[in-house]
């Protein structure tokens, strides 16, 4: 009957409704993502003070002089990471099963320690709240590590961790206002990473910290981190300021569980000045021979292994051998802020059958330079108990930071638009 109530009709239009917000609120999302992937800080820098999202109130630290050049914008990186210690807020969902999910860490060693290291540091440090409606970030605590190590199946992951993620919407308000985009976990082994693609929902809208960061299986960068494979503890101290004492051009010794692997063996092992094995170095040639070749290498070749990852970019670094990345498709780990160009040498796979004459070609002073950068960021690349200032810890959480940022810029460019058009009387 024309003029009558219809309360079907009237659902139906705000879920239809519902349904456009929730689109343009994803729309606005990707748009802002794909922008920020092209400029990157340089947008943050421009819109932090348009949007109030930094103080200008607040004064960056010194501790940062003379290292302007490993950095993309020294002057961001420094107001910004002042902003994030005094304010910067993350809550972390206190529920789980102690035995399936991490509540203390399963250890501080070997090449997923990155994992443990973080749940550790970020229990201990200034950044935790205990009161949610104080947080910008929602920490997520799964360890897949954790599960891995009681003999969880894969299958069984999934399962966990869908079933944890779906108690976490049921019971708590946070996920639903932002469909999770405020909300991060952390990996290391790639078996965590393929447990939560499991969960679409948490691929798609949340912040994955991964040591896994290879754009052809589903990273996004600017949304998701690139956490660091740092084995520790390291066997020797780090290295720097010593280059008379490398005479070796480039080395790599490993396992060929890739393919650029198998490739850089099979080109480069014979080679009289590249110093390439195609599998580990045997214990009984001595102690410590495997660390001790960084300490007297120029260049160390990276080749990505079964995942892009490898630890032995954290190595090259502590050590202070430049790092070579021979890896496509890799976003490396704090590249919002450092400039790896700076401190390592970044080629294409197809690079590695003229591997010797480009290292060759490098100029001496070209070297000195990266070298001495190299021992720049070390501290960047190494975790600590508890964490200090500028550590691997504080580089993921200024990670994090920057993406809080541009959650903020999403949230209020979308409430703007919507205000606009129910101003217009569009909807």
């Amino acid at each position: 009957m024309a003029g009558k109530f219809n309360p079907v009709s009237s659902i139906s239009s705000q879920f239809s409704l519902t349904q456009r917000s929730l689109l343009t609120l994803s729309s606005l999302t990707l748009i802002l993502f794909t922008y920020i992937s092209f400029k990157s800080l340089h947008f943050l820098l421009h819109y932090s003070f348009e949007f109030n999202l930094i103080n200008p109130k607040v004064v960056a630290d010194k501790d940062l002089g003379g290292f302007s050049d490993i950095y993309h914008s020294h002057e961001i990186f420094r107001l910004n990471y002042a902003e994030m210690e005094k304010n910067f807020k993350v809550y972390i969902y206190p529920d789980g099963d102690p035995n399936t999910f991490y509540q203390t860490p399963r250890k501080l060693t070997g090449k997923y320690a990155s994992e443990d290291f973080f749940f550790q540091n970020i229990r201990e440090s200034q950044f935790r709240t205990e009161i949610a409606e104080l947080a910008h970030l929602f920490f997520i605590p799964i360890s897949c590590h954790k599960m891995r190590g009681k003999g969880t199946s894969y299958a069984n992951m999934t399962i966990i961790v869908k079933n944890y993620v779906d108690s976490l919407i049921l019971k708590y308000p946070y996920w639903n206002r932002t469909l999770g985009a405020d909300h991060f976990f952390v990996t290391c082994h790639d078996i965590g990473v393929r447990a939560t693609e499991g969960v679409p929902l948490l691929v798609k809208n949340s912040i994955r910290v991964v040591c896994s960061p290879s754009y052809d299986v589903g990273f996004i960068p600017h949304k998701d981190v690139a956490l660091p494979q740092v084995l520790q503890p390291f066997a020797l101290p780090a290295g720097g300021n010593d280059i008379r004492n490398r005479t070796t051009l480039g080395f790599w010794t490993g396992h060929r569980n890739s393919k650029i692997r198998v490739v850089l063996a099979r080109v480069w092992e014979n080679d009289t000045e590249l110093d390439i094995k195609n599998n580990r170095i045997n214990r009984s040639l001595g102690p410590l021979v495997y660390q001790k070749k960084f300490y007297r290498t120029k260049f160390c070749i990276c080749p990505g292994g079964s995942q892009v990852n490898s630890a032995r970019i954290t190595d090259s670094i502590h050590y202070g051998c430049v790092p070579v990345i021979l890896s496509d498709y890799y976003d490396l780990p704090f590249n919002d802020i450092l400039n790896w160009r700076k401190f390592s040498v970044i080629l294409k796979e197809n690079d590695v059958y003229q591997l010797k004459g480009i290292l060759k070609d490098i100029p001496e002073e070209q070297f000195v330079a990266l070298h001495k950068n190299v021992v720049k960021v070390q501290k960047h690349f190494q975790w600590n108990s508890p964490p200090t200032r500028y550590d691997a810890f504080h580089m993921v959480m200024y990670e994090l930071w920057l993406r809080h940022l541009v959650i903020r810029t999403v949230i209020s460019l979308q409430t703007r638009f919507c205000n606009g058009r129910i101003e217009d009387g569009t909807i």
